[in-house]
């Protein structure tokens, strides 16, 4: 049991660190990609500032 909850928050954690990285490289996105994505540069800065815990996908 104790090593199930440890494998848990190891992985929430995991989860937390690569939805921080992914919003950081959002914000680094292009315009023009961004374009392309079909997303405003509103849509990242609502996107980017959100807290590590927010999951939308709750994975």
């Amino acid at each position: 049991m104790k090593g199930q909850i440890s494998a848990g928050w190891f992985a929430r954690v995991v989860r937390w660190h690569q939805l921080s990285r992914e919003r950081a490289h959002l914000r680094r996105v292009s315009d023009a990609t961004l374009k392309d994505l079909g997303l405003s540069r509103a849509d990242i800065e609502i996107e980017s500032h959100r807290h590590f815990w927010e999951d939308p996908f709750n994975k």
